[in-house]
Formats: structure tokens, C-alpha cells, sequence
């Protein structure tokens, strides 16, 4: 009885069935397909920039250096400790560290925070100083005890 009351009771509830399920697919794309593929876009970038010189971790947890790069065959070949293996590009999952390439100019935040520092330490080891001068002057007492009494020998 109450699928009857039902089918009898549907003139509106397939358009509000259609748009909540274009809804779902809206939600669905801006959750998981889009974050997914921007994810896939900046590995490709990485892989892009795969030079001679990097170290990289595997998919397979393989730490090594790159020894060469093949960009026609889209492979690398790995020095592990002085074995090379020929891995396909794909393999790295990412880069530990680039070559050495060229130390960023320090900012004139970090050059001017570097000058606010030096000051106050040398203002800390000149109050060092007297301090350590009064720990190194010798005591009064004699080294040995009152109940020792020096032996002639």
C-alpha cells in the first residue's frame, strides 16, 4: 500500500532527484578529481626537472643519485652506492635534494637581524668575563686538609 501512496505521489521528486544527483557530481569533481589531477600536474613538473646530480627517493624506497637522465626514453640511471640501475622516469616518488646550484642573497630582514644579535653577544661575554676571572683565582687554603699533616720523606 504504501509503494502505491508513493508511485502515486511523484510529480516533482524526479527533478529534485536529477539535481541532487548533478549536485553529488559537482561536489565529487571539486573533492576529488580536481585536487587529483593538480597532484598529478605538479609530479610531472618534478619529473620534468630530474637533472644529473639529484638525490631522490623510489617508489620502492631506494635512496640514490641520479647519474644520467634520458629524456627521449623517459628513464634515469640511479647510482646506488656504486651500483647504477635504469629505472623509468615514473620511479621517482621524490626529490630528497638538488644539486648545489647557487646560495640565495640574504634579505635585508636577515642582514639587519644578524646585526641586532652580534651586539648583544658581545655584551653577554664581556659580563662573562669577570665572572670566569673570579672562578680562576686560587684559593687561600692550602691544597691539603687541616687533619693531613705533611710527611717527610
Amino acid at each position: 500500500m504504501n509503494t502505491l501512496f508513493l508511485a502515486a505521489n511523484n510529480n516533482g521528486s524526479s527533478m529534485w532527484m536529477i539535481i541532487l544527483f548533478v549536485g553529488l557530481m559537482v561536489l565529487m569533481y571539486f573533492t576529488m578529481m580536481k585536487p587529483q589531477k593538480k597532484q598529478q600536474q605538479q609530479r610531472m613538473e618534478m619529473m620534468n626537472k630530474l637533472q644529473k646530480g639529484d638525490t631522490v627517493v623510489l617508489i620502492d624506497g631506494l635512496h640514490a643519485k641520479i647519474d644520467s637522465v634520458n629524456t627521449k626514453d623517459k628513464t634515469i640511471v640511479v647510482d646506488a652506492d656504486g651500483i647504477y640501475l635504469t629505472f623509468s622516469r615514473m620511479a621517482v616518488q621524490k626529490i630528497v635534494s638538488e644539486p648545489a646550484a647557487e646560495e640565495p642573497a640574504p634579505t635585508a630582514k636577515e642582514e639587519n637581524a644578524k646585526a641586532a644579535e652580534k651586539p648583544e653577544e658581545k655584551t653577554d661575554a664581556a659580563a662573562e668575563e669577570p665572572a670566569k676571572a673570579e672562578e680562576e683565582k686560587p684559593a687561600d687554603e692550602p691544597e691539603h686538609s687541616k687533619d693531613e699533616t705533611p710527611s717527610k720523606e
